[in-house]
């Protein structure tokens, strides 16, 4: 290589370095950064870095882009919004796209009755709002969450948010009267009776259950593991709600808009919530969030009393619309379903030469593997994190999940093109390959 040439990739090989490192000097380290490459473009399901390297992401936004990065019908919405205005606050000058949003969503969400729908900004937003509904409807203060669950980085998020590391350390005392029960999960052994059990035991020793408003659970766990909620703890925690009067509230954040092969995650599931939140993927890449519930429950609170500067921003709603048309007319939940069995095939094919994987679960495209140490059983956190860096010096952007960080979770576009699926799906296959210490046994 001549030396023009040696400068020349010098120059190009410092550019995310020096991004960095104004980075780390302007921003506050709690803002925690995966990636040492900063973006400059991104398209469906491919990421431009600084240094003009590409990857496949499988990240998208932590389940932002179903809808990939910069979808035509997304971006020609937002400007033809552009053209008109960018904001005046819903709650002091109202706009027709925001009411036919409502509407929209009120018409294809699985709640029973009549329903309403409020829009916010972001996930924890919603989360945060649903509970205030709930608990001006029913009187009551105290909420039920489940352990690994994440619900947010407000205040009441992390307390509602079943996972000490990264997300509550140092920043107690949590808001009083929420209560966190035991998460079904076959892995760690825990059933559904003891799940409902341990709730049981709650309302016999912790807290009234003429005092709990809701209980908030998220169909899929997203941090905690994608772990899916089994159809009978769903079928209990109804029973239990309508036996004393509370709600329930499913967390839909990360699970809705075709993630799991159907627009809402609970269209899985018989039993209805009466609140459900929604977030991420609304938007196509906007930030607009939400709660849907029945239309008793939602007019409970008095007028101004839900709300918010930037709720219902224009922009974020046009791009919402265009999200629905894309999932309708580009059928986006037959092919979560779709993707998401070639990935389960594969990462079952390879469980099968693996010792080291735990398991494969989710469902449609919302899918995740565990790693465990062969033997012991104990979570593999390290194999995990060499998993993860290989695919991405590989050019595949992988997130991890799990209490222990010992599970990594694909949440790839769900427009993602063919052949590059099938390139993404063999870096997944490599990694875990090359990382394989022990074989299962014959």
């Amino acid at each position: 290589m001549s030396s023009a040439a040696t400068n020349d990739t010098t120059r190009a090989s410092s550019v995310n370095q020096q991004l960095k490192s104004r980075r780390t000097a302007a921003m506050p380290r709690g803002v925690g950064v995966m990636c040492g490459f900063h973006a400059v473009q991104a398209d469906n399901a491919l990421l431009t870095d600084a240094e003009g390297r590409q990857y496949i992401d499988f990240a998208a936004g932590i389940a932002v882009l179903n809808t990939g990065h910069r979808h035509p019908r997304v971006v020609q919405a937002v400007q033809r919004q552009l053209e008109c205005f960018t904001h005046t606050a819903f709650q002091i000058v109202p706009y027709e796209s925001a009411i036919a949003l409502a509407e929209r969503i009120n018409a294809l969400a699985p709640i029973d009755g009549p329903a309403k729908t409020a829009f916010f900004t972001t996930g924890a937003e919603a989360v945060e709002n649903a509970v205030k509904i709930a608990r001006h409807a029913t009187g009551r203060s105290a909420v039920i969450a489940f352990q690994g669950a994440f619900h947010g980085r407000t205040q009441l998020g992390m307390a509602l948010t079943g996972k000490v590391a990264p997300y509550k350390q140092g920043f107690g005392p949590m808001p009083g009267e929420v209560f966190h029960a035991p998460f079904p999960s076959d892995v760690q052994g825990i059933s559904v009776q003891q799940s409902l059990d341990a709730i049981a035991m709650l309302l016999k020793t912790s807290v009234d259950p003429q005092r709990v408003a809701a209980i908030i659970v998220e169909p899929v766990q997203g941090e905690g593991g994608f772990n899916p909620v089994p159809a009978a703890l769903f079928t209990g925690l109804r029973q239990l709600c309508d036996q004393h009067g509370m709600l329930l509230i499913a967390d839909e954040v990360q699970t809705g808009f075709a993630r799991t092969g159907k627009l809402f995650a609970m269209e899985h599931y018989s039993v209805r919530p009466d609140l459900i939140t929604m977030a991420k993927s609304l938007g196509g890449g906007l930030p607009i969030s939400g709660v849907v519930g029945r239309a008793a429950i939602m007019d409970a609170p008095h007028p101004g009393g839900l709300g918010g500067t930037y709720a219902a921003n224009p922009l974020a709603v046009a791009a919402a619309h265009a999200v629905l048309d894309v999932i309708d007319e580009e059928r986006l939940c037959e092919r979560a379903m779709a993707l998401g069995s070639q990935l389960r095939s594969r990462l079952q094919a390879l469980q099968t030469q693996d010792a080291g994987i735990a398991e494969v679960r989710g469902l449609g495209s919302m899918l995740a593997v565990e790693f465990r140490l062969p033997g012991s059983g104990e979570p593999d956190a390290q194999r995990v994190a060499a998993i993860v860096q290989r695919a991405q010096q590989q050019g595949l952007l992988l997130l991890t999940c799990g209490l222990y960080g010992n599970a990594i979770r694909f949440l790839y576009p769900l427009t993602i093109p063919e052949p590059l699926f099938g390139k993404a799906l063999d870096i997944i296959a490599n990694a875990i390959t090359q990382t394989a210490s022990q074989p299962v046994a014959a």
